[in-house]
């Protein structure tokens, strides 16, 4: 039977509460609050809370808690080729208030990675515990409906998510219809046009595109919506006049350069054809709330951020 001290793992998880800019009425840069790491092989589990977070009263929360750990799984030892190398990633918002006109209760973004033992370079990812709670615009309620599988299975030839068409043609579709609505302000609207740029390069007979960028949320519906003047919804995003857009639930599945450790320290190809490159890992990270805000306040947010990637070797 495999044991799983045979592979070694290189455990990445970070998560944070808050960041962007904010330009009018003031100018400030907002850090990463409540920022937690995990890089190493050990793994482990650190936490992190922040109280009474105030940007000027203009962008505030009553708590955050960011958490991120890293460890083996029991399950390995049966299902060698199903699991093997656990990582979370979790960040939570909780009394959100972004300038009087969207507020929650609390937010949660929670990804989780499983690297099995057997041909384990792209893992199992699983979105579950992400949701929005009692979160308002304008004091209106805000439903959403979630799509936790948006990813898909993983690819038992152990191929990357990026070359799964059936996955990139599904978003492709949610993308443009965004990115065509005619609503979105100028940075969100380029944000979703590079969008459709890359899923068309990973779609096309020779892919070298290392992102994509989908979303969670299938389906916003905001209840007496009429009473907010000029708004305006689209899969996963949200629009205000005199206060901006929010896209929800945003998920960027990609492949980067795991620079951790010197077995890992070899030039990235410029292609990987379909097949999974050694030198690289696959990372998922989730932001709940990516804001490009005018007007009233003019900012550019992210709220209640996790990513979890990692490497196996061999």
């Amino acid at each position: 039977m495999p044991t799983l001290t045979a592979s070694v793992h290189q455990f990445h998880a970070e998560a944070h509460v808050l960041s962007g800019d904010i330009r009018t009425p003031i100018k400030q840069k907002i850090e990463k609050h409540a920022r937690v790491a995990l890089k190493d092989e050990r793994g482990g589990h650190l936490t992190r809370l922040v109280e009474d977070a105030s940007i000027e009263g203009l962008v505030r929360f009553r708590a955050g808690h960011t958490r991120v750990s890293g460890g083996e799984s029991e399950k390995a030892k049966q299902l060698p080729e199903e699991h093997g190398f656990v990582t979370l990633s979790t960040s939570v918002a909780e009394g959100l208030n972004i300038f009087e006109i969207l507020i929650a209760d609390r937010v949660v973004s929670q990804v989780a990675t499983d690297h099995p033992l057997k041909k384990g370079h792209v893992p199992h990812v699983t979105f579950l515990g992400t949701k929005f709670e009692n979160l308002k615009v304008c004091g209106f309620p805000v439903k959403f409906t979630l799509d936790l599988e948006v990813c898909g299975d993983r690819d038992p030839e152990d191929k990357p998510y990026l070359t799964n068409k059936k996955f990139l043609g599904r978003i492709q579709k949610q993308v443009e219809k965004v990115a065509g609505c005619g609503f979105l302000p100028q940075k969100m609207k380029q944000q979703y046009d590079d969008r459709c740029r890359e899923i068309a390069g990973l779609l096309s007979k020779d892919p070298g595109g290392r992102k994509v960028t989908c979303s969670l949320v299938k389906e916003i519906v905001v209840e007496d919506e009429g009473q907010i003047p000029g708004l305006r919804t689209v899969e996963n995003v949200l629009f205000v006049p005199h206060f901006g857009a929010v896209s929800f639930g945003e998920v960027e599945v990609g492949l980067e350069p795991n620079t951790e450790s010197n077995e890992f320290r070899r030039p990235a190809p410029d292609s990987y054809n379909g097949h999974y490159p050694e030198e690289m890992s696959n990372y998922f990270e989730v932001t709940m709330l990516n804001m490009e805000l005018g007007c009233v306040g003019d900012a550019s947010l992210k709220g209640v951020q996790t990513r979890t990637n990692g490497q196996t070797t061999p």
